[in-house]
């Protein structure tokens, strides 16, 4: 069976006090129609998204996320129903439907099949919650299967001890929405079109509804910034807890980020404030340090990455020393054992085995051998003002401590380059290369200064 989603993505975050469309408003890092929309992507052949609401700006946005997804607009704000109403024409009776928020992200990709797996015809995803006031309650029959959704203000004094909440979230054939949808009527106080009521109206045709209860802080969603700032408390929840599971030791799960996809293999350890973003891959016994963002990383079996260190679109072999303070830029490439000191800065080089840089380097577009000593204070000149050059490095050689390299150069194999030198001809292998002015000492200059 084809499986839809319809996303619902027109609302204007108004209480946010913000110029935005909800869907754009961001939790660890990313917008609440990407979180979504990289859940239902997983899940379906087809994705619609209904706007409203800044409409042109969540075009191009889920255009970067989904390009399969198509936009449709709900010219008039009059309700959920009517949002899906926009679509319903391009639903084909053999499609299983997806219905999901734009504004509730935290919903898991296995939350989501495991809805679709109920039934053919309608099932519903609820949450049980302690205080369930504002909420929609869910009424069943004696075999457990829904018979309405009572709105709070329908409810009598009975109704309102129900736990059992709708979070909206549904999964229904093709055919019955398509047949059902045409007789939601707007007859209540706020003259909308409510999609809830597509549950008494499936039961009233002898529909038979099911429901998947999950853990409340799934189903949140944000209308504030308060709230806002609750899902990021509960998304570095659920994200952490998940670490924990899977065998990864955190000094404290309330002081790790990640705000993307972090996967990690065994004896792993993670200390406080630490942010992952994209993909970020650990091999095994990685400790990372303090204070430390990582971004689109691998990182090798056994390596260290010192506090304070910023990593980002890099691969890190195995048995490596990072930072402290060390800075790896995108296209940074560096082999098993090498070592990356303190306020060491690398962008589109490649660093050989047991090769090192212990101290207050900047290397780009550099490619270095294995068992290189870069001392401290190296520059590679890479840029002209113009074009961006490579330097090479070759193995066993020697940078001696205050050294500008102009590139393009070449320092060959187990070359040695004296300190204070700035060089700007090839070295060959084996050579010394020297370049400093001739040293001139003004005697008693100090005495007649003045």
């Amino acid at each position: 069976m084809i499986t839809h989603t319809i996303l619902l993505a027109g609302g204007k975050g108004t209480r946010m006090l913000s110029k935005k469309a909800k869907v754009l408003q961001t939790l660890a890092g990313k917008t609440f129609l990407e979180h979504i929309l990289l859940s239902a992507d997983a899940i379906s052949d087809k994705v619609s998204i209904v706007v409203g609401f800044d409409k042109h700006a969540v075009e191009k946005k889920a255009a970067t996320i989904l390009k399969k997804a198509k936009i449709y607009e709900q010219k008039d704000q009059i309700g959920t129903a009517d949002a899906v109403k926009t679509v319903i024409e391009f639903v084909d009776e053999n499609e299983k439907v997806l219905i999901l928020y734009g504004d509730v992200p935290l919903i898991r990709k296995n939350t989501l099949k495991k809805l679709f797996s109920l039934n053919d015809s309608l099932s519903i995803l609820t949450a049980n919650v302690s205080n369930p006031t504002g909420y929609g309650r869910v009424l069943k029959d004696s075999n457990g299967l829904v018979q309405e959704i009572i709105e709070e203000k329908d409810t009598n004094d009975e109704q309102k001890n129900i736990k059992e909440i709708f979070t909206g979230v549904m999964a229904v054939n093709g055919k019955i929405l398509r047949e059902l949808i045409p007789l939601i009527n707007n007859n209540n106080a706020s003259k909308e079109y409510y999609l809830t009521d597509l549950i008494g109206i499936a039961n009233g045709n002898g529909f038979k509804i099911e429901t998947l209860s999950v853990s409340w802080e799934e189903t949140l969603g944000a209308n504030t910034r308060s709230e806002q700032e609750k899902l990021e408390q509960t998304y570095r929840k659920m994200k952490n807890e998940e670490l924990l599971k899977n065998g990864i030791t955190l000094i404290d799960k309330n002081r790790v980020d990640v705000r993307g996809d972090l996967q990690a293999g065994v004896d792993c350890t993670i200390d406080v404030n630490v942010i992952f973003e994209g993909k970020v891959e650990l091999g095994n016994n990685v400790s990372i340090g303090a204070n430390t963002i990582i971004s689109n990383t691998k990182i090798g079996d056994n390596s260290e990455i010192l506090p304070f260190s910023h990593i980002d679109s890099s691969q890190i072999g195995k048995d490596c020393f990072i930072g402290p303070y060390a800075r790896l830029r995108e296209g940074s490439e560096i082999a098993d054992g090498a070592r990356i000191g303190n306020f060491v800065e690398t962008k589109k080089t490649k660093i050989g085995q047991s090769t090192k840089a212990n101290h207050f380097t900047y290397l780009g577009d550099t490619e270095i051998g294995n068992d290189v000593n870069i001392g401290a204070g190296t520059i590679t000149c890479n840029y002209d003002g113009k074009n961006k050059n490579k330097t090479e490095i070759g193995d066993g050689s020697f940078i001696g401590t205050n050294s500008s390299l102009v590139a393009p150069v070449s320092i060959g194999k187990n070359a040695y380059v004296g300190a204070g030198s700035t060089i700007t001809k090839d070295v060959p292998d084996s050579s010394l290369g020297i370049s400093r002015s001739k040293q001139k000492n003004v005697k008693d200059w100090s005495k007649n200064k003045k």
